[in-house]
């Protein structure tokens, strides 16, 4: 029986580094760029740093 304990431990760890790098990658994507943004638009062109 124990070795079908460590299969559990092992199978438990690895979900919990899927959701954590799952949840990076979200994070990532979601967050505003950094730098230059250029809008062309009706108004004309836009140049805002951030």
């Amino acid at each position: 029986m124990p070795g079908n304990r460590n299969v559990l431990y092992l199978i438990i760890g690895a979900l919990v580094v899927a959701v954590g790098v799952l949840g990076y990658n979200l994070y990532q994507s979601k967050k505003e760029p950094e730098g230059l943004q250029i809008n062309v638009g009706p108004d004309g062109l836009k140049i805002k740093t951030k």
